[in-house]
């Protein structure tokens, strides 16, 4: 169906109180063209309580976060160590499978979270999967505060956890791509990965002020500080408004009204916006016939979900995991007191967050794909250049390897790290969304489950003792994702959903995404 050129608008008054029953399309067509004229400042004002809503969204994502940060972060702190490792060379080492096993159980656990939360998101609502997921989490900390020095009970805990925070990413990416006006999705989505940087940093507080106390809350403040951030997301929950999209795809059409009043719309703008994901749904049926996972691997969902979970799985190849995850533990290594690398840490995630607030300006400027690209670029460099130093082995260069850690955090945040949760959201179908997202969850999951088996013997000094000379590895993995990312993925800045279904129904190649006219 084609657009509504501008300069045909009809009277909005007449097709709301027309009786035809496809009315909708027509004032959904309107609503396109209204999306597209609407600035980023305006976006804002307009819709203040839809924006607070998104960062709701956001700040659940803390929480998956703070946790993931927490299963590596442990491994710095001395007593934590001592309590569930072994002596080592005059020092306590976790044992390797039991470190591998904190990091890969919860990755798998959010597989299993993501997937099973997407299936009855589609089928009882967004909201019921939040307050769920809560649960899993609180009894998962539970379980590690009083796991007292037995691996299997913190294992569990952490198990726990891990299918709580793959139901949150599902849900909270969701939110966000329902939630945000076409203005300010760039903004919104590439805003959502700061969530894993702040809770980096305040875990990074945290190490640096107790993790040197000799008693075993140098690690169970990070597990109390956990209790916090979860609380203050439980407390809100209750007035927090169902999707409308998933009313009206049930045909709860008063139900999505009530959410949209909730969400601050007036009835004329409620009556448009009803309107426009009617249309949304109507369009994308000719390519979806209906909300199963099958359905994301054919006809022109295949394509989109590669697109989606491309960029996605990229950051399990980048170096991320091993910059983050273990960070602490070789600055530790390489020689700094434990103070010195909790201090190094926090100036990490701070770098990190600056880098990620810098994604916001360039997202919808530099656009989705060249971010990625000239991002992952700069990625490689500072990998290679970080293992040379570490192939130097002297004492500057191990002072520069630790700069460029440092540095890494903060381009990863600034480009790839940002622009991935971007595509995620807006790249496939309405219908899907949510099935794609837990995809995209599971795929990423399955390669962090991967390394977090494998890296333990790459990096430790009791095994391969590769240390630093490690990002070799994710340099050359990184050369490969950016020549997948050069010759498939498209530039979709600036589109609403439904163009971007009658964009990969009409099978448009890469490089015409940029410039295409809809139809």
């Amino acid at each position: 169906m084609a657009l509504v050129a501008s300069n045909s608008k009809p009277d909005v008054s007449i097709v709301e109180n027309s009786t035809d029953t496809k009315a909708y399309e027509t004032v959904g067509y309107l609503v396109n063209q209204e999306l597209h004229e609407e600035t980023i400042s305006q976006a804002f004002t307009r819709y203040p309580k839809r924006t607070f809503w998104v960062c709701y969204a956001i700040w659940v994502l803390v929480i998956s976060g703070f946790d993931n940060t927490a299963s590596s972060a442990v491994l710095g702190i001395p007593r934590f160590r001592r309590d569930y490792g072994s002596a080592f060379d005059s020092n306590y080492v976790l044992p390797a499978k039991w470190q591998a096993a904190f990091t890969g159980g919860p990755a798998a656990a959010g597989v299993l979270g993501a997937f099973s939360t997407s299936y009855l998101a589609d089928r009882i609502g967004r909201k019921p999967l939040y307050l769920s997921s809560f649960l899993f989490v609180l009894a998962g900390i539970t379980l590690e505060m009083v796991s007292n020095g037995s691996n299997a009970m913190f294992f569990g805990g952490k198990f726990m956890t891990g299918l709580a925070t793959g139901g949150f990413v599902t849900i909270s990416m969701t939110y966000i791509g329902e939630f945000s006006p076409v203005a300010i999705r760039g903004i919104m989505s590439a805003a959502a990965p700061i969530s894993g940087s702040f809770s980096q940093l305040i875990v990074s507080l945290l190490q640096n002020a107790y993790g040197s106390l000799e008693s075993p809350w140098a690690y169970r403040s990070l597990f109390v500080a956990q209790y916090a951030v979860t609380f203050t997301a439980v407390i809100l929950w209750p007035f927090l408004p169902e999707s409308p999209w998933y009313l009206v795809r049930h045909g709860k059409y008063e139900k999505a009204a009530q959410s949209f009043r909730r969400l601050g719309l007036h009835d004329t703008e409620i009556e448009k916006s009803i309107a426009n994901i009617k249309l949304t749904y109507e369009t994308s049926k000719n390519e979806t016939e209906g909300v199963t996972y099958m359905e994301c691997f054919r006809k022109s969902n295949l394509r989109r979900t590669i697109i989606t979970v491309g960029p996605f799985t990229i950051q399990a190849f980048c170096g991320i995991l091993f910059i983050v995850g273990y960070s602490v533990y070789y600055i530790q290594l390489a020689g700094y007191s434990t103070q010195e690398s909790f201090r190094l840490n926090i100036a990490q995630q701070t770098l990190s967050i600056v880098g990620n607030i810098v994604s916001w300006f360039l997202i919808d400027r530099v656009g989705r794909r060249n971010l990625m690209l000239y991002g992952l670029s700069l990625l490689i460099t500072l990998l290679f250049i970080t293992g040379g130093l570490a192939v130097a082995g002297t004492a500057a260069a191990i002072k520069g390897t630790v700069a460029m850690i440092l540095l890494f955090g903060c381009v990863y945040n600034a480009s790839i790290g940002a622009a991935s949760y971007t595509v995620l959201v807006e790249i496939s179908t309405p219908r899907l969304r949510s099935k794609t997202v837990s995809i995209a969850i599971a795929m990423q999951s399955s390669f962090d489950i991967m390394w977090a088996f494998v890296l333990p013997y790459i990096f430790n000094p009791d095994h391969a003792n590769l240390g630093a000379k490690t990002s070799f590895i994710f340099g050359g993995f990184s050369i490969l994702c950016i020549a997948y990312l050069w010759w498939y993925h498209p530039e979709t800045r600036g589109r609403t959903f439904q163009e971007l279904d009658e964009m990969f129904a009409n099978h448009v190649s890469t490089r015409k995404f940029k410039t295409y006219v809809s139809e």
